[in-house]
């Protein structure tokens, strides 16, 4: 079978969630690096594997995707015989789980992905950070990590016991926000800020973080 493929750079919160379900699940691919500043991902033949023009794109043997979350989701089910589970339980304990994954997707990630790009990104290209814009979505991310601290407090992971890809998904906005002001969101909140120190010291997600120091 040819190798897994994923095509992007270690610093996109986007790709990062694909690498790190490529650790938990301990197989093997490659980093095929794609020149974002030379616009790559908006020519030939990229826009072949992702015709939006964005990263990551996945190849495995004959099969192409893109959108991480989705590709996450088969990594985690065609190789579920390997590594972390990710995915455990019932029917009903994985409904929970997708639950999880749609909240992050469109409560958690819309807010902390502005507060990134307020916090970190923004003064990296040495453009001004607006501070209304930081506001509004603070507010919006404490609303939803005030309901995951209440979650929390009565399991280890967002849903159950165990680790699973509704935690992951969480992962690469989360370390960005770390070493900003937006920090003091999670370290006011005992459950949320146990849970965070758990999932950023796992093995694969600092396998992740050593990608960038390349």
């Amino acid at each position: 079978m040819a190798p897994i493929k994923v095509h992007g750079i270690a610093m996109s919160t986007a790709t990062q969630r694909v690498l790190a379900t490529l650790f938990e699940k301990e197989l093997e691919f490659e980093l095929v690096p794609v020149d974002m500043k030379a616009g790559e991902h908006k020519k030939e033949p990229f826009l072949a594997l992702n015709p939006f023009g964005q990263i990551p794109a996945f190849e495995d043997g004959d099969l192409k995707l893109f959108e991480s979350r989705a590709i996450t989701k088969y990594i985690t089910h065609q190789y579920a015989d390997k590594g972390a589970e990710l995915v455990c339980g019932d029917t009903k304990q994985k409904a929970m789980i997708g639950v999880a994954i749609e909240v992050e997707a469109h409560q958690f990630d819309p807010a902390a992905s502005k507060l990134c790009w307020e916090y970190a990104i923004k003064p990296f290209f040495g453009m001004v950070t607006d501070k209304a814009v930081v506001e509004e979505n603070e507010a919006k991310l404490a609303t939803v990590l005030d309901i995951y601290e209440k979650r929390l407090a009565h399991s280890k992971y967002l849903t159950c016991e165990c680790f699973t890809l509704a935690d992951l998904h969480h992962l690469p906005t989360i370390q960005y926000l770390l070493a900003t002001e937006a920090k003091k969101l999670f370290d006011s909140r005992p459950h949320v800020s146990a849970w965070i120190a758990d999932i950023t010291a796992r093995p694969a997600w600092c396998k992740v973080l050593a990608l960038q120091k390349h």
